[in-house]
């Protein structure tokens, strides 16, 4: 990814009005943007041409194909590897996700993380930052997800310091419960020193979720998720966040994580400007169905590829499809328009963690996807058919 950028034409329909577009990349960047060639567009008006669109931005990826983050022995190959993996669902920039464990294995992988941002420029053209989900949340089952109770512990400011030192200040967003003792001095603490706070894995009551929020917390980390399979009607912690308009909600729409219906409803109730997609992939995405044995214990990968702690079907131990398959079923659940779920999965994304906005416009970085839309009635992901990451081809041809 060092080498010179080498300059090229891009034919698609642009995601955002369906024109069919020419789009030169030149360093890096778009340099023009005109009217597909004629020869290009054909009796159909373009309809053959694929979409063309903002790269996907993907605030919690924990790994991929065999490799997780939050591991002791983590190398740089494999931070390296995982990012290239993405590539086939159009993710162009994602945040390395670090789960609860021990601080050693947790400053671990920051360190790891930022060696490869600074040594390998295919790590870091595609890292946007990290995100550290856990240790400050809840022990109690449920809340916790697969996190491992023996891990989990009050926020620690001089402890974030010490891991926000290891990842060299790459730290982006840290996800913790409210409840927890301390929380709100940590989250003004935080918040203060540039770093987006999210609510997650909580039992938090009404009061505690409005003090995070006061106190400086603005994300909600996969809404719906991360909870008790039972809880009361109302007030509950998923309805506080939900009617709070200074909270963005990330939603994992895969499928599995949240049904339809609760998707349209969480989509309508705070609107697409305050929801992000993310995937949530963990090590066993593109795994085979079975039971694998990992940092967060037994967890099993179903048929259908939904990933649950082993022995049950109900808790779920993060996600195995890509993005791509979110931003298809938010058009599918909540009938929102392929502008709306692109943006819900790129240029809101950046917008949070203060990365510049992917942008089909001249001067915006060559960061871009072009795909297929499945049918209507499929339960198929976008059809991804090139990646475009620094203005050069990582994934297919154009």
């Amino acid at each position: 990814m060092n080498r010179p950028a080498a300059a090229m034409q891009i034919i698609g329909r642009r995601y955002d009005t369906s024109e069919p577009v020419a789009v030169e990349v030149r360093d890096g960047v778009i340099a023009a943007i005109g009217a597909a060639p004629p020869d290009s567009v054909g009796a159909s008006g373009g309809e053959n041409l694929p979409w063309i669109a903002p790269g996907f931005v993907d605030l919690q990826v924990n790994g991929y194909g065999g490799d997780d983050f939050t591991s002791g022995a983590l190398t740089a190959s494999q931070v390296a590897a995982i990012g290239k993996r993405l590539d086939a669902g159009g993710v162009t920039a994602y945040c390395p996700t670090v789960t609860t464990h021990s601080f050693e294995v947790q400053a671990h992988a920051m360190r790891t993380i930022a060696a490869a941002c600074r040594s390998m420029p295919e790590v870091a053209c595609r890292v946007a930052g990290i995100h550290l989900e856990g240790p400050y949340i809840s022990p109690e089952d449920g809340p916790r997800g697969a996190h491992p109770r023996a891990h989990c512990r009050p926020p620690d400011w001089d402890e974030f310091r010490r891991l926000q030192d290891a990842a060299e200040g790459a730290i982006r967003i840290v996800t913790l419960a409210p409840e927890c003792d301390g929380a709100c001095d940590f989250i003004a603490r935080v918040a203060d020193s540039g770093v987006l706070v999210a609510i997650g894995h909580t039992r938090a009551n009404s009061l505690q979720i409005a003090a995070a929020v006061d106190a400086g917390a603005r994300m909600s980390t996969h809404l719906g998720n991360g909870a008790h399979p039972l809880i009361r009607r109302h007030p509950n912690y998923i309805w506080d966040q939900l009617a709070d308009d200074r909270l963005i909600a990330s939603l994992i729409a895969d499928g599995h994580h949240l049904p339809a219906a609760v998707v349209k409803s969480m989509v309508r109730a705070k609107t697409p400007s305050r929801c992000v997609l993310v995937s949530d992939v963990t090590s066993l995405a593109g795994m085979p169905p079975g039971r694998y044995e990992t940092g967060l214990g037994a967890i099993e990968v179903l048929d259908d590829g939904k990933l649950v702690v082993a022995g049950q079907r109900d808790i779920l131990a993060g996600a195995s499809l890509p993005i791509s398959y979110c931003v298809a079923n938010v058009m599918r659940f909540a009938g929102v328009r392929l502008k709306t779920a692109v943006e819900m999965a790129s240029t809101r994304p950046a917008q949070l963690i203060g990365r510049p906005p992917g942008k089909l416009e001249v001067g915006a970085a060559a960061n871009l996807v072009l795909f297929d839309i499945p049918d209507e009635s499929s339960r198929e992901p976008l059809d991804v058919r090139t990646t475009v990451n620094s203005g050069r081809v990582v994934l297919g041809a154009v």
